[in-house]
């Protein structure tokens, strides 16, 4: 019988989305734990926060803290956010700076670098205000680590030569925001957090890429 283009399914378009695997699930599990959090009473939102986001004097101070949110706090506070504003903010950056590094690194590894680089930007946080008893929450620290990482992924390849002038003023314009700058919810931002991640970003992207250049 001869072959008849007829007889072939129809091509499938590119989808709507098209975003690796790990970035759109990490950009829905933020979107979806706000939209939960929305369903709770005022006081148990509070408390969630309260328990869940890095508060540095719990480590560094007399502030009381239980044991289960000084171990899940690192973690969840990446995964709070404030309003709207600061979860849509941050999704629509976790989709441009996280879908190349992802596409380099892989799914796992890309996950193990997102979690380390919020977790620097927590530690840096804490230890720059070991005495504060404001929380800190939301994904930047992390995505200002995978901001890292694809700058230098941007050298490396030829893209980008002032790599150094350029994370300089990137590190000045996060503490100028920091002390001057303030989130839709008039809360200081956590410019500590920001760098902390920003540095780490710099110097994990090439141990993780296992020096693929």
């Amino acid at each position: 019988m001869p072959f008849d283009q007829r007889d072939q399914p129809p091509p499938r378009g590119e989808p709507a989305i098209n975003l690796p695997p790990m970035t759109l699930g990490l950009i829905v599990v933020l979107l979806v734990i706000h939209l939960l959090r929305q369903t709770l009473s005022v006081e148990t939102d509070e408390s969630l926060i309260l328990a869940f986001s890095v508060v540095p004097a719990r480590y560094f101070g007399d502030a009381p803290a239980d044991g289960l949110s000084l171990l899940l706090a690192p973690l969840a506070h990446m995964f709070l956010h404030a309003d709207w504003a600061h979860v849509g903010l941050n999704a629509a950056t976790l989709a441009a700076f996280g879908a190349p590094v992802e596409r380099f690194l892989g799914s796992a590894r890309y996950l193990a670098f997102y979690l380390i680089t919020g977790l620097a930007g927590a530690a840096l946080h804490a230890a720059i205000y070991p005495d504060s008893i404001d929380p800190m929450l939301g994904a930047s620290g992390a995505i200002s680590g995978l901001f890292g990482g694809l700058l230098l992924l941007m050298r490396e390849r030829g893209r980008m030569n002032a790599l150094i002038p350029f994370a300089i003023l990137w590190v000045v314009l996060q503490v100028g925001l920091g002390f001057f700058g303030s989130t839709a919810g008039g809360d200081r931002i956590a410019w500590a957090g920001h760098v902390g991640g920003f540095v780490a970003g710099l110097l994990l992207i090439r141990p993780l890429a296992g020096w693929r250049w």
